[in-house]
């Protein structure tokens, strides 16, 4: 089962090394934005606008990357106190209850939109933006599908977690 989570863990290990890029491209772009407007006073929405794919892009292909890190804001009251078992069943119901239903649902409500910007090839936000919302439109199930990748490995670990905790008890 490990090896199945050290599986799942690399897809989203991947997507987070390109979307460390991302960050970067992002910086220098909006660097450009600026020096563009206020030193040579040109303005472009095509270039403005890649600033705000390269930001949703970041945060939603990078929420699997994220997870798999641990980096995602936790509200720990009891969770530290709890023994090791306690801690892996708090885990899989989060993961079973919380995360995999609502990314699923997310999943589900969003691919019809997402289908129909496919079908037309949706074009920009705004006049003169970049002709392709429906790539950014496409990165809600992949938020979906990539998160929903990494609650898996961690609830396969809670599982190993959890019966190496009753072994060992």
């Amino acid at each position: 089962m490990a090896r199945v989570a050290d599986a799942l863990d690399w897809i989203n290990r991947a997507v987070g090394a390109v979307v460390m890029w991302l960050a970067l491209t992002m910086v220098l772009v909006q660097f450009a934005v600026v020096l563009m407007r206020y030193v040579f006073g040109f303005s472009s929405i095509f270039i403005n606008e890649s600033v705000l794919y390269l930001h949703a892009s970041i945060f939603m292909l990078g929420a699997g990357y994220t997870l798999w890190a641990q980096g995602h804001v936790r509200v720990d009251i009891f969770y530290g106190k709890l023994t090791a078992r306690g801690q892996a069943l708090v885990d899989i119901f989060g993961h079973l209850a919380l995360l995999g239903p609502s990314l699923v649902m997310l999943l589900y409500w969003s691919w019809p939109m997402v289908r129909r910007s496919w079908a037309i090839l949706e074009g920009p936000i705004s006049v003169g933006g970049i002709p392709a919302s429906y790539l950014l439109k496409s990165l809600v199930p992949a938020f979906c599908v990539l998160l929903l990748i990494q609650g898996l490995s961690a609830l396969i670990r809670d599982v190993i977690r959890l019966r190496e905790a009753r072994n060992g008890a």
